[in-house]
């Protein structure tokens, strides 16, 4: 009696060390397993559920079913012109065969350091053989847009001017031949040739942003400042050109009054010393003594104020000084 209950105690005892080492475990939805025992493979759990495995010998590796969220670094990469932006991408991917991905990778901190690898070689060689252009933007829409000109600030006069100078009133921008969306699938055609070798399948691959790198943005300021320096200077241009003429129109009008006055008043001048000319002479005619004595005394008048030192009196000049009859 006492041996069979022995016998039952150490059974009891080992059923209760077999329950506490875990001969179960449990795959959630969304999960799946790889079980290893001594180093190999020997199962793969995908469906859910209550599942065994030999205690102390199998180890159970589980991964996510679900789709899986890759961030990468954002990348500092020249375009074809040799001009630097920052690229910024995402992705999103799946485990599809758990074997191969744990004999690749093993962990999923392993899987996201190789897609760091595969990703950013794809972007850096799509975005470094396509112009800056085909980065920023999707498609050409932006040339389909009605617009105002920056130029035309929203006055009829300065639109006139600027048609006026030659300058062009309307903004296009340079057309596009792959866009921003089609380099995110030639990424993504070119990282998911590499994936499958790992037991991961790319979803999809999309650059979430795209920043002017610290030079590239001094060099799209100054380009701009250099754009609207060129219009002022036009516009200053077009301003001296009127100016200059205005102020021509004006001389040429200043001169032809000038010349009309100074026409009249020779006019005047010439009748007026006609007149004086005729009243001279009539006077002279009238009393040609007393004309020729007034003359004298006027003369006498303009001169002599002027004379520092007198000499003689005895010229022919002086003959009224002395004498009214000029004797």
């Amino acid at each position: 009696m006492k041996k069979t209950i022995t016998v039952i105690a150490v059974i009891a005892v080992i059923i209760i060390l077999f329950l506490i080492t875990g001969p179960f475990y449990v795959i959630e939805e969304g999960e799946q397993a790889v079980v290893i025992r001594f180093g190999r493979i020997i199962a793969i759990e995908q469906n859910a559920g209550l599942k065994i495995k030999v205690p102390f010998v199998d180890n159970v590796n589980k991964f996510p079913k679900k789709i899986l969220a890759w961030d990468g670094e954002s990348q500092r990469i020249p375009t074809k012109e040799n001009q630097f932006i920052w690229v910024d991408t995402t992705a999103r991917w799946k485990i599809t065969d758990p074997k191969l991905f744990y004999e690749s990778v093993g962990t999923i901190t392993g899987a996201q350091s190789r897609l760091d690898d595969v990703i950013d070689s794809a972007v850096r060689k799509i975005i470094s053989r396509n112009s800056l252009v085909e980065a920023v933007r999707n498609s050409n829409v932006i040339n389909q847009i009605d617009r105002p000109s920056v130029y035309q600030a929203g006055t009829e006069i300065e639109g006139q001017a600027a048609q006026t100078l030659g300058i062009d009133t309307t903004i296009v921008y340079e057309e596009i031949q792959i866009g921003r969306a089609a380099l995110s699938a030639e990424v993504f055609d070119e990282s998911s040739i590499i994936t499958p070798q790992y037991g991961i399948d790319l979803i999809d691959i999309i650059v979430r942003q795209i920043k002017y790198s610290d030079e590239l943005t001094e060099s799209v300021y100054r380009r701009m400042i250099a754009e609207r320096n060129q219009i002022a200077q036009a516009f200053r241009s077009d301003g001296e050109g009127k100016k200059a003429a205005i102020m021509g129109e004006m001389q040429r009008e200043l001169l032809s009054i000038q010349s009309g006055a100074y026409r009249t008043a020779q006019t005047i001048k010439g009748g007026a010393d006609a007149r004086a000319a005729a009243i001279y002479a009539n006077t002279y005619n009238r009393n040609p003594d007393f004309y020729e004595f007034w003359k004298a005394i006027d003369s006498y008048r303009t001169l002599l104020p002027k004379f520092r030192k007198t000499l003689t009196t005895e010229p022919e000049y002086f003959k009224y000084l002395y004498d009214q009859q000029g004797r």
